[in-house]
């Protein structure tokens, strides 16, 4: 299997206002990492990208709470998500910011060229103003009553209760969230994106090209967008935090974070360019590399319907190919809350599970919210790693290269007359990269997981039911032996090659023992790739059972929140 397309990945810009978490991780991260690490060893060119969102209220507010200034803010966390990342193994080809200067010339290049090509509606409209704090307000900074579930705490862009997209007029009593009083309104000039001239395009783009490709999940929140009616939406706001709006009489403007953070992804192509001494154009402007954005639900209309309008409306940048939105990750059966500390913080479970990113991995994808919100407790979390990894992954293995140790002191024996057991294995090792890599191409990465671990589960069945233990002692057993052992081993051979989108550590650890750097998809499945004789290294223990203790302090933890 070779695939020598290019691939741009973008995943979801992250907000700086603070660390990240499991819901993160499930959503976006190890679904789009998973990706990128499967086209790599599959011949494509790739570009993975992501930065902090380092603009918008969000940051604003972090820092009022906390007395200090944005740029403390952004600093303070840009440092700690890509540190999290870089830990959890995400393989970002670069990791930039929306404050680097590169970011703020790109995106004000952006909104230029569709200011003169006459693309946005410039109007005076009356916007809710905070008297006691004398400043206009930001959706983010308005709360009231959501006119669809009556959640008190709504915000006047989202009820994060129901998950309705709101205009602050929407919203019952609103108040300011910066000093608790009531609102007035006043006049303000900001510009517009007439999305309803974009209807009938996006409509025949998204609802009629897209169908066989998208996820319903995602191809429905549009469709309930457009069969509302599209509206005319504000690309500037009164803040005097993030992209300078670059026109004249906008002073104290600044570019709308929606319309600026997306533009992220270009700008860190550009420097990833400037970086590495090539040409950022054929990552966005040719038609032969496929633009694949992974992001949540929450995002959903921004990257499907907002940002496509706004390359369309530019006219130099291609279209994504795909937006493969994931559902929420609830944590112990409730929705995961950053303001009352209701998660599972990334930095926080390395000092708790130091070495035990791969666990998180397979677990949160094993686990993913594909198609529907799923929950992950801690007591699944012990059993996926104890059941599965330890008990079939880590069993597997661990038996083969004992075996080899003990009876043909570290080289792989050779491979004699078959029969049919180990034919049929022979096979199931040549179909694997096929079967799995469908899936990956699909976005199904709960299936292709599952069916990674189905060879661990293929080779324990296979030791169990040949029992190399006990033909060796036996006479002319010898030979027998040597057979399952020599197949058991190119199995491993081939795991440790299908392993690396999901487990990466893990797949070097297993290359490792096995005394081999091959990495491409193209050597999976080949059932010579371990020579007879090639020396192996000494075992060791890939997963350790987690204890209940483990898991009730962790339960407790959530508890005293």
């Amino acid at each position: 299997m070779s695939d020598t397309s290019r691939f741009t990945i973008t995943a979801a810009l992250p907000y700086a206002n603070g660390p990240i978490h499991i819901g993160h991780l499930a959503g976006v991260y190890i679904p789009a990492d998973i990706f990128a690490r499967y086209k790599r060893q599959t011949g494509g060119n790739v570009l993975y990208v992501c930065g902090s969102d380092e603009h918008g209220v969000p940051i604003t507010i972090t820092a009022r709470k906390n007395n200090t200034q944005p740029k403390e803010v952004i600093d303070k966390y840009h440092t700690i998500i890509k540190k999290a990342f870089l830990d959890f193994g995400i393989s970002f080809d670069i990791y930039s910011r929306t404050s680097d200067p590169l970011h703020h010339s790109t995106a004000s290049a952006f909104f230029k060229k569709l200011y003169e090509k006459d693309c946005f509606i410039e109007k005076t409209s009356k916007q809710y103003y905070d008297e006691k704090e004398q400043t206009f307000l930001a959706d983010r900074y308005i709360k009231g009553d959501c006119p669809i579930c009556n959640f008190e705490e709504a915000y006047g862009d989202q009820c994060e209760k129901c998950g309705t997209s709101l205009e602050p007029s929407e919203l019952k009593n609103p108040q300011s969230v910066l000093s608790g009083g009531k609102l007035i309104k006043k006049p303000t000039k900001h510009w517009y994106l007439p999305l309803d001239k974009y209807e009938d395009w996006l409509k025949e783009w998204i609802l009629i090209q897209q169908p066989k490709i998208w996820r319903t999940n995602v191809l429905g929140q549009c469709k309930s967008w457009i069969d509302d009616g599209l509206k005319p939406r504000a690309v500037t706001r009164d803040l005097d935090w993030g992209v300078p709006v670059p026109v004249k009489n906008a002073d104290g403007k600044v570019l709308y974070v929606w319309f600026d953070a997306p533009i992220g992804y270009i700008s860190a192509t550009k420097k990833w360019a400037a970086e590495n001494n090539t040409s950022w154009k054929p990552y966005w402007t040719s038609p032969e590399t496929e633009l694949i954005h992974f992001i949540g639900k929450d995002n959903i209309v921004f990257h499907c319907i907002i940002f496509p309008a706004m390359l369309k409306a530019h006219g130099q940048y291609i279209l994504p190919t795909n937006v493969p939105a994931n559902e929420f990750l609830n944590l112990e059966g409730k929705k995961i809350s950053t303001s009352r500390n209701w998660a599972v913080w990334l930095h926080e479970y390395l000092v708790e599970f130091p070495d035990k990113q791969d666990v998180l991995r397979y677990v949160l994808c094993s686990n993913a919210p594909e198609n529907k919100d799923n929950d992950f407790t801690w007591k699944d979390f012990q059993a996926k790693n104890n059941n599965e990894l330890v008990a079939i992954l880590g069993n597997f293995i661990n038996r083969v290269f004992v075996l080899c140790h003990k009876y043909w002191d570290g080289k792989t024996p050779p491979r004699n007359n078959t029969k049919q057991i180990d034919d049929d294995v022979l096979q199931k090792i040549k179909n694997a990269p096929d079967i799995i890599g469908d899936y990956i191409n699909q976005y199904k990465f709960r299936r292709a997981i599952n069916e990674f671990m189905n060879l661990a589960r293929i080779g324990n069945k296979y030791l169990a039911d040949t029992e190399p233990w006990k033909l060796f002692k036996e006479n002319n057993g010898k030979e027998r032996t040597e057979t399952i052992l020599n197949v058991s081993i190119q199995l491993i051979a081939t795991m440790s090659i299908l392993c690396e989108p999901f487990m990466p550590f893990t797949s070097t650890k297993i290359s490792d023992m096995i005394n081999s750097k091959n990495k491409t998809w193209n050597n999976a499945g080949d059932i010579n790739m371990i020579c007879d004789g090639h020396i192996l290294t000494p075992p060791s223990l890939l997963f350790d059972k987690i204890e209940d203790d483990d898991i009730e302090k962790q339960v407790l933890k959530l508890k005293n929140t």
